[in-house]
C-alpha cells in the first residue's frame, strides 16, 4: 500500500491547472481558468479550474474535484491507480507500506484469479474461431443471431467445447493452480479429487470490470437439454459479486458520459445488438433483479436512465418493482415500451441507430407516469384495485429523495388520477413516516431543555466536545436541506473559531471552532444526521479535527471517498448558495465574519424542523386515538403535544418570523 507521506506529497505536488491542461485547452478568466468540459459535449465553456483551491468544476454536468479525482473520472482509475498515475507524471517515487501476510495473500489470490480468467477468455475465444466444433456450433450461433465478427471480437465472446474437463486439463497443463480453478468457478470438484468444467458446450460471455478485466462468465447452452439450465453463470467469488456488476459497462462507460444517458436492458445479446446498431451507452442487468450496487455504478457516469421493455406484461410487472430502487438512489428514470413481439436485441437489428433513437425519443415516458398508466389499466373500475394501485404509485413517489421532483410527480399524478394534491401529499407523508412512533425514541429532558438554550452569542453554555450519541432514527428525508446547510458551514469553515465559552466551575475557557460547536450542539440535543453522506462527513470531520493544521475545506476536497469530495467541490464552488434566510444577514463574501450568528441559526432551523415534524405526527396520532375512542391515549398525547409546542414557541422566539419553512 502507498504510505500516507507519499500520498500527501502527491496531493501537494499535483497542480490542477497542470493536470487538466493535458486534456483541456484552458483560458484564463480572472483568478481562474475556463475550458470545454471533457466529461460531456458542450459548445460554450462551463468547466472552471481554480488554482487557488486546486480544484476543477463543470457547472453544467457537475463533475470535477481535485487533481486525483479529475484523473479518476477522466481515466476511469481507482484512487490508488490515480495516485500512481500522478506520481509518474511528477516523478515521485512511490514508497509502499509492507503488507501483512493476510493482505499479501488476499492480493495474490485476486491477481491470480484475474490472470486465470484472462487465460480462460483467450481459450474460449480461440475455441470459437480456431476449432471445428467452435466454428460449427458457437460461431454459427452468433452469426445466425446476426452478430458481426467485429462485435464478437470486441466483447471477447467465446465457446467452451463439449468435453467434461477440456478446459480444466488445458489450464492445469499450462501451470494454473487447481485451487484457483475452483475459486473462480471455472471448474467444479468431482469424485476422487477430479475436477471438471463448469461450462461445457456453451457460448461464453465474459463479464468485465470497469477497467476491462474479466471477472466472470455467463455461458449459454445451445443443444436441447431438459436437465441443464439454459444459462450458467460464474459463482460468487473473491473477485466477482454479481450484485455490483453490469454487463457491458466497460464498453459503455465512455458513451454514457458522452450522451449523459444510460440505456438499461436485460440480457447479453440486447447489449451486443445495440452496440452493433451504433448505440453504445447500454448495459444489462443480465437477468438479475436490479441492486443498489448496480444503480450506483450507473450513477457514477450519469443520473439519467432509460429502461427498455419488451411487450411481455409479466416481465414488465416484475421489473417495475425493481426500478423503485433507481428512484430511491436519486436517478431520473424513463421507460420505453418496444412494439409487441420485439425486444432490444431483435428491434435494434431491424433499425439504424438514428431510427432506434427516434423511436425512443417519441415513445419514452417517465417512470411514474408509465407506472400510473400501467396500473390504471389493470384496476379499471374496481375500487379496491384502484386503491391498491394508488398506494403502489405513491410508494414510488415517496422514495424519491429530491423534494422538488417529488412535488412535480405529485402534481402530475393528481392530474392523471383526478385526485387532490393535498390528499396525495397526506398519504405520502404517512408512507414516509411509517411507524415512526415505535421507532423514534422520545426526546429527553436534557434535549427539551436544550431547545431553550442560549441565543447565538458568546454567552452560550456548551459542553466540551465529546463522543457522538447513538442516532435517533428519523426516517423522513425532509431534514436533508437543513443538514446540508450545516455541512456547508463545516466544509467551508470547520476550523474557523465561532465563539469562546468559559466554564463556570473551573474558569477554563473553550474556543469553539465551527466543527466543535456543531458536534457539541448536536450531541447535547441527541440529534444525529439522517442523510448517510452528511452523517459520514460529520463523523470524518470530527475525527480529523483533532489533528494539527486541520483545514476543513482541504480535508474534504482531497478525501479519497469520491462521493464526499464531489459534494465538497460543489460546496466550495458555491453551487449550494445561502438560503434567503441567511443572505438576509450576510453575503457569501462576508459570511466568514458572521459565523457566530449563522452557524447557530442553521442548527436552530434543523431543531425547528424536527419539532414541527413531531407536532405534526402527534396531531395525527391524537386524531386516530380520538376516532378509536381511546381517551386515555388522547390525554397522554395532549401532554406531549403541549411540551412540543412550548419548545416550538421558544425556538420561534430565537428565530423570529424570519424563518418560515415548509416540507
Amino acid at each position: 500500500m502507498i504510505d500516507q507521506a507519499t500520498i500527501d506529497r502527491i496531493i501537494d505536488t499535483a497542480q490542477i491547472v497542470d493536470v487538466v491542461s493535458d486534456y483541456v485547452s484552458l483560458k484564463r478568466r480572472g483568478a481562474n481558468y475556463i475550458g470545454l468540459c471533457p466529461f460531456h459535449n458542450e459548445k460554450t465553456p462551463s468547466f472552471s479550474v481554480s488554482p487557488a483551491k486546486n480544484i476543477c468544476k463543470c457547472f453544467s454536468c457537475g463533475k470535477g474535484g481535485n487533481p486525483i479525482h479529475f484523473i479518476m473520472e477522466h481515466e476511469q482509475l481507482t484512487f490508488v491507480e490515480a495516485l500512481r498515475f500522478l506520481a509518474k507524471k511528477y516523478n515521485i517515487e512511490i514508497e509502499e507500506r509492507e503488507l501483512s501476510t493476510e493482505e499479501k495473500q488476499s492480493q495474490s489470490d485476486r491477481e491470480a484469479m484475474l490472470i486465470l480468467n484472462s487465460f480462460a477468455q483467450e481459450q474460449f475465444t480461440k475455441n470459437l474461431f480456431d476449432t471445428e466444433e467452435g466454428r460449427n456450433v458457437g460461431l454459427s450461433y452468433f452469426h445466425e443471431r446476426g452478430f458481426r465478427n467485429d462485435i464478437i471480437r470486441k466483447f471477447q465472446l467465446g465457446y467452451s467445447v463439449e468435453l467434461r474437463d477440456g478446459f480444466s486439463r488445458e489450464a492445469l497443463k499450462e501451470g494454473y493452480n487447481r485451487d484457483y480453478l475452483l475459486k473462480t468457478g471455472l471448474s467444479m470438484d468431482g469424485q476422487n479429487g477430479v475436477i471438471y468444467d463448469r461450462f461445457r458446450g456453451r457460448v461464453m460471455f465474459p463479464i468485465h470490470t470497469l477497467s476491462g478485466k474479466v471477472l466472470a462468465f455467463g455461458g449459454r447452452i445451445l443443444r436441447k437439454a431438459d436437465k441443464l439450465a439454459k444459462y450458467v453463470n460464474s459463482p460468487e467469488s473473491e473477485i466477482y459479486h454479481k450484485s455490483n456488476e453490469l454487463y457491458g459497462i466497460y464498453f459503455a462507460k465512455a458513451a454514457i458520459q458522452k450522451y449523459d444517458r444510460c440505456f438499461l436492458v436485460e440480457g447479453y445479446t440486447d447489449v451486443l445488438s445495440m452496440h452493433q446498431a451504433g448505440i453504445e451507452n447500454v448495459v444489462a442487468s443480465s437477468g438479475t433483479a436490479l441492486t443498489p450496487g448496480q444503480i450506483r455504478m450507473i450513477h457514477r457516469f450519469t443520473p439519467n436512465v432509460t429502461v427498455l421493455y419488451d411487450g411481455d406484461a409479466a416481465g414488465i410487472k416484475a421489473s417495475v418493482r425493481g426500478i423503485d430502487l433507481i428512484l430511491k438512489e436519486g436517478l431520473n428514470v424513463k421507460v420505453v415500451l418496444l412494439p409487441d413481439g420485439e425486444d432490444p436485441d431483435s428491434f435494434s437489428q431491424k433499425q439504424s441507430s438514428s431510427e432506434f433513437l427516434k423511436y425512443i425519443e417519441e415513445n419514452e415516458t417517465d417512470f411514474i407516469r408509465f407506472k400510473t398508466e400501467l396500473l390504471t389499466s389493470e384496476a379499471k373500475n374496481d375500487p379496491i384495485k384502484k386503491a391498491e394501485m394508488i398506494s403502489e404509485i405513491l410508494k414510488s413517489i415517496a422514495i424519491i429523495p429530491d423534494h422538488i421532483i417529488r412535488s412535480v410527480y405529485i402534481r402530475e399524478t393528481s392530474r392523471i388520477l383526478e385526485m387532490g394534491e393535498e390528499v396525495l401529499i397526506a398519504e405520502i407523508n404517512k408512507i414516509k413516516l411509517g411507524e415512526l412512533e415505535n421507532e423514534k425514541k422520545p426526546m429527553s429532558a436534557t434535549a427539551r431543555a436544550s431547545y431553550q438554550a442560549p441565543p447565538p452569542a458568546s454567552t452560550a453554555e456548551l459542553p466540551a466536545p465529546g463522543p457522538a450519541p447513538e442516532a435517533v432514527p428519523f426516517r423522513s428525508s425532509v431534514f436533508d436541506r437543513f443538514e446540508l446547510a450545516i455541512i456547508r458551514y463545516v466544509v467551508r469553515y470547520g476550523e474557523q473559531p465561532v465563539m469562546s465559552v468559559a466554564d463556570e466551575e473551573t474558569g477554563q475557557e473553550y474556543t469553539y471552532r465551527v466543527i466543535d460547536y456543531v458536534i457539541a450542539d448536536l450531541n447535547q440535543d441527541e440529534i444525529a444526521f439522517q442523510h448517510p453522506l452528511y452523517a459520514r462527513m460529520l463523523r470524518y470531520a470530527e475525527e480529523a479535527a483533532s489533528q494539527d493544521n486541520f483545514v476543513s475545506e482541504t480535508f474534504f476536497l482531497n478525501h479519497p471517498d469520491s462521493e464526499i469530495s464531489r459534494l465538497a467541490t460543489d460546496l466550495a464552488t458555491d453551487r449550494y448558495t445561502l438560503s434567503k434566510i441567511h443572505t438576509k444577514f450576510a453575503t457569501i463574501d462576508e459570511e466568514n465574519d458572521k459565523l457566530k450568528d449563522l452557524v447557530p441559526r442553521a442548527l436552530f432551523e434543523l431543531k425547528d424542523a424536527i419539532i414541527r415534524m413531531d407536532i405534526r405526527l402527534i396531531n395525527d396520532q391524537i386524531k386516530q386515538a380520538g376516532t378509536e375512542g381511546d381517551m386515555e391515549k388522547v390525554m397522554r398525547l395532549m401532554v406531549n403535544l403541549n411540551e412540543k409546542n412550548e419548545i416550538r414557541t421558544l425556538l420561534a422566539k430565537e428565530l423570529g418570523d424570519r424563518i418560515i419553512t415548509r416540507f
